[in-house]
């Protein structure tokens, strides 16, 4: 190891005690690069630097593919620089390609624990027993404590949405930077702050249905209606909803049935058997 004892390299010997082992003690950075790799030798000094800042929560195992190429082609290696991070004794993060240092920040802190991340699990326990203002406050004091981590702000935007304080969350969000604004969670949550939003002042979830019954075409009623179910947690009778807003009229809301659609896949992850049945849907009213 050299000086930092936090970056070392390893070969194919090597690895799985150096990488896979030690991932289940902290996370392990493993950089894929050669010496004839420009992108690499640049993305050198960031990768360095930030070790230094996370002072020994993250480590840094480096891979010369030239010296390691068994050890580069077992593991799929194709292009450099080839990042990895390990966690648990398993690959949570692969990023291809020289990357800057607030990007790769931004992925390690969701592996980096971190002293304000107790205070964090003490307010959502407390979220968990009811005690929302309670844990408000236990959320502010790691805020002060820890201006860096990320996941505060996005833990109290959460729970000021929960409280249906959509300006407060508006502004959690807005002020967070914009690496960590296109993580899926900011963007989940931004898509649930829309929901919010639109819910705010509209007539109860029944009374919405009732008014649908009476008038189907009632498109603004439908799309209030699509929001409470959102966040009553029914994301399929929403997605029926604003498929039915889209298929009978693509103007109205400046095409609010289309960007409700994606707006509940955010909120879904873009992924399950939902998402694929309504992209379906989605294609086929659109073409």
């Amino acid at each position: 190891m050299n000086e930092l004892q936090h970056i070392y390299d390893v070969t194919d010997e090597s690895f799985e005690t150096a990488v896979v082992a030690r991932s289940h003690e902290l996370p392990v950075f493993v950089d894929y690069w050669a010496d004839w790799c420009g992108p690499c030798q640049m993305q050198m000094p960031v990768l360095k630097k930030l070790v230094e800042d996370y002072a020994g929560q993250v480590l840094l195992a480096k891979v010369n593919t030239e010296e390691q190429r068994t050890l580069a082609q077992d593991h799929g290696i194709r292009s450099l620089p080839t990042m990895r991070l390990y966690r648990d004794g398993t690959i949570v993060e692969e990023i291809i390609g020289a990357q800057t240092e607030a990007t790769l920040r931004a992925l390690l802190d969701r592996y980096v624990t971190r002293p304000s991340d107790k205070i964090r699990h003490e307010a959502q326990e407390l979220i968990r027993q009811g005690h929302t203002a309670e844990a408000l406050e236990r959320l502010r004091t790691a805020a002060a404590a820890d201006p860096d981590n990320h996941r505060i702000p996005l833990d109290q935007a959460a729970l000021s949405l929960q409280l249906e304080d959509c300006d407060t969350a508006a502004a959690l969000l807005d002020a967070l930077p914009r690496e960590i604004r296109e993580e899926p969670e900011a963007v989940r949550l931004y898509a649930l702050l829309a929901f919010a939003r639109l819910a705010r002042g509209a007539p109860s979830l029944d009374e919405l249905e009732q008014r649908i019954d009476a008038e189907p075409a009632d498109l603004q009623a439908r799309h209030q209606l699509a929001a409470r179910q959102v966040l009553a947690d029914r994301p399929e009778a929403a997605l029926r909803e604003l498929l039915y807003i889209l298929q009978h009229d693509r103007k109205f809301g400046d095409d609010a049935g289309r960007k409700g659609l994606l707006a509940v896949f955010d909120l879904l992850g873009n992924e399950g058997d939902l998402v694929a049945e309504y992209r379906r849907k989605l294609f086929n009213s659109l073409h």
